[in-house]
């Protein structure tokens, strides 16, 4: 967005210290005096906030990618995670509806909501079967983003997002846990990685590229829900080894599993088939699998390197 010249308004919930490390780089920058990203406190579960600010603001474009959006998480705390994830998103569209703005609205669903798949690759009309109360709860907010643009004719669309990664995932995310665990394991700052189910199947692409996708959804002239995804599915297993053998190791001899990691429900397989997306957004995926995971593995051993240096101690 803001290589594109917008305003930029983030939505960060109050806390007692700040969490906006991922952003600095942007936010702070010294050269900028009125910077065009601008940070707001507010929160998903508070209607009234939401409501007070689409009436201030009145944004061209909402891109609601707030949630509890980790999966194993959710079953440790489905009530917040339905209230943040699933009405969170009904709060803001009925925002939308009663200060009566223009705002496109942009839906974060996920291929979480396929869930057990019956039938691979995943599209826009394949039956939902959520596992895990995060996929129940994007499931709500997807189908009510759905009944808001039939009902009151919003402009909302759901991208139906399969799994995307970069530098900035969070460290908890398995993708961002292998490679971080590996860089560090590689400069003798850590022992060993614990995992869960190494057999699970996702289709893994490159977060900058699916962000593309959700802008193209705000600049069309009918608001629909597309399937976002590069394809192809890849293990748990073939991260690992990508990640290991990309730094001259073998993820064998640092791996253990924990079964506090597997989920009471599992996804066994996830893939994606984004034909409606090529067709009518002209969308493609540019980073493959292989390009990905040494572009994760090249900032953390980075990260690592200054972590060394500075002393930091081993995790055990």
């Amino acid at each position: 967005m803001l290589e594109k010249g917008d305003q930029v308004y983030g939505l960060v919930r109050r806390s007692s210290s700040f969490n906006t490390g991922r952003i600095e780089h942007i936010y702070k920058d010294p050269h900028v005096k009125e910077h065009p990203l601008r940070l707001i406190y507010g929160d998903l579960t508070d209607a009234s906030a939401l409501s007070r600010l689409l009436a201030e603001i009145c944004p061209d474009e909402v891109y609601n990618l707030g949630a509890q959006s980790h999966v194993r998480v959710s079953f440790d705390s489905p009530i917040y995670t339905a209230e943040t994830t699933g009405l969170g998103a009904l709060r803001l569209l009925e925002a939308i509806r009663q200060t009566k703005t223009t705002t496109r609205f942009y839906q974060a669903s996920s291929s979480e909501m396929f869930g057990l798949a019956r039938e691979l690759p995943l599209r826009e009309e394949s039956p939902f079967c959520p596992r895990s109360p995060y996929g129940a709860a994007k499931l709500f907010a997807h189908w009510t983003t759905v009944n808001y643009r039939e009902a009151y004719g919003l402009f909302a669309c759901n991208g139906i997002l399969f799994n995307h990664e970069s530098p900035r995932r969070g460290e908890t995310f398995v993708s961002r846990k292998i490679t971080r665990a590996a860089t560090r394991i590689k400069l003798g700052l850590q022992d060993k990685l614990y995992l869960g189910n190494l057999d699970a199947r996702r289709d893994w692409g490159y977060a900058k590229d699916y962000v593309r996708a959700m802008w193209l959804m705000l600049q069309q002239d009918q608001p629909a829900d597309y399937v976002i995804a590069t394809g192809k599915s890849h293990s748990v297993r073939e991260f690992l080894e990508q990640t290991f053998s990309y730094l001259g190791m073998d993820w064998r001899d640092f791996v253990e599993i924990d079964p506090r990691y597997k989920r009471p429900t599992e996804v066994d397989v996830l893939q994606g088939a984004a034909d409606r997306a090529r067709r009518e957004l002209a969308w493609e995926p540019t980073v493959t699998f292989e390009e990905l995971v040494r572009l994760m593995v090249d900032a953390d051993l980075t990260l690592a390197q200054r972590e060394k240096a500075a002393g930091v101690s081993i995790w055990q």
